[in-house]
């Protein structure tokens, strides 16, 4: 997600930049957690604000959903964190087609293949 120049390797720089992400998110979940250890889904859609991630209800509820380890509406903190990565992966995937950067992309099937197989987790 950080090896910006697709090299396989972590230069520090890069490692730098990973470290600020995982402290926003973390930061993110512990202003919202509310000494739960978990985030519902409203906390969870104000986190992912805070971070920089806007998603309409569709997007947020599947990702949420997808994230929810125990299918039980809360997200702990490992959740979380995947979840962002995702995000993150996907944010930075989607912005290397949209060269344009106008917000939209469009593929063909090898592209999509090729975008669902990066997007794992």
């Amino acid at each position: 997600m950080y090896d910006f120049d697709r090299n396989g390797t972590m230069s520090f720089e890069e490692f730098v930049e990973l470290n600020k992400f995982l402290l926003k998110v973390q930061h993110a979940f512990s202003d919202l957690e509310r000494g739960r250890g978990y985030l519902v889904p409203d906390n969870v859609y104000e986190a992912l604000v805070k971070i920089g991630f806007s998603l309409d209800s569709p997007a947020f509820y599947t990702v949420c959903e997808s994230f929810d380890q125990n299918k039980n509406g809360r997200l702990r903190l490992d959740d979380f964190i995947s979840l962002c990565i995702f995000l993150q992966s996907a944010r930075n995937l989607f912005n290397s087609f949209d060269t344009a950067k106008q917000g939209r992309i469009t593929l063909d099937l090898n592209q999509f293949i090729f975008c669902t197989a990066n997007c794992r987790i």
